[in-house]
């Protein structure tokens, strides 16, 4: 997780403080959030959930209400604690946490079955500066790839380095048949890659990029179309691919990734 100053997250706290974020498949890969560690704690028991949104002054969780669940909160006048989980990069353990609220609601989750219920959760503090920093990043992200869109980055060793990518080398699917390729650049909205053989009949093709990434256990699998292509001088048995990304497709992981590396940038680092 990247290290921010006091100053970077009290502007990511006063920026976002109100924006829901929805824990998708794509969000949970991006922040590394372990659901089966996600738990409310009231009077020291504690009861698996299932998070389903946070803010920075809320939260929407779902849990089996039971009478004995039902009872804890309603004795604690509806205090309770929310557990947070997300995956430490490296060896390091699980980065956890709880945040103090209230709740403020049950909603069933459907009429089949009354006793699963959407619970909403009032925060009584700012959250842990771990939470503001996870969530913000994410959030900034969305707004780089969007501001970012076209600046392309190229892949020295050492902005490889910097965005831990694993190998320059990697295979792209196109129109379904996969083809080695090499990474030359990259971008919020695109990719370059060299390909061998004959290129000219990919163009407008579906197109699959892979990328391995160091933290990320499997290949980001970026979904878009072979947008042009061009030859490689001196190399008639390659060419150059330009991909264009599918706005909607791209993983959180790789938008996280390239927002932090333009950041970077921007502190000299």
């Amino acid at each position: 997780m990247a290290v921010l100053t006091s100053q970077q997250i009290a502007r990511y706290f006063e920026l976002f403080n109100t924006i829901n974020v929805t824990f998708t498949k794509d969000v949970i890969a991006g922040i590394n959030l372990i659901p089966k560690q996600i738990y409310l704690k009231c009077l020291g028991d504690q009861w698996p959930c299932i998070i389903y949104s946070t803010s920075f002054v809320q939260a929407k969780v779902i849990a089996n209400v039971s009478t004995e669940l039902f009872e804890k909160i309603r004795n604690a006048n509806n205090l309770i604690s929310l557990r947070f989980a997300f995956k430490g990069e490296g060896k390091k353990g699980p980065i956890a946490f709880f945040v103090s609220g209230k709740i403020t609601g049950f909603t069933p989750y459907s009429k089949d079955n009354k006793s699963v219920n959407f619970i909403s959760i009032d925060y009584t503090q700012r959250p842990p500066d771990d939470l503001i920093t996870i969530i913000g990043r994410l959030l900034e992200a969305n707004i780089n790839s969007k501001k970012r869109k076209e600046e392309r980055i190229d892949l020295s060793p050492d902005t490889i380095q910097k965005l831990g990518i694993k190998n320059k080398t990697t295979h792209v699917q196109i129109d379904g048949i996969p083809r080695k390729c090499i990474l030359r650049d990259i971008s919020f909205s695109g990719a370059k890659v060299i390909v061998p053989g004959i290129a000219k009949f990919l163009v407008d093709k579906s197109a699959q990029l892979f990328i391995e990434m160091d933290e990320i256990e499997r290949p980001l699998q970026i979904q878009g179309k072979v947008l042009r292509y061009e030859e490689v001088a001196g190399r008639k048995d390659l060419a150059a691919l330009g991909i264009l990304f599918d706005d909607d497709k791209i993983p959180a992981p790789y938008k996280i990734r390239l927002s932090d590396y333009f950041n970077s940038l921007k502190k000299g680092r």
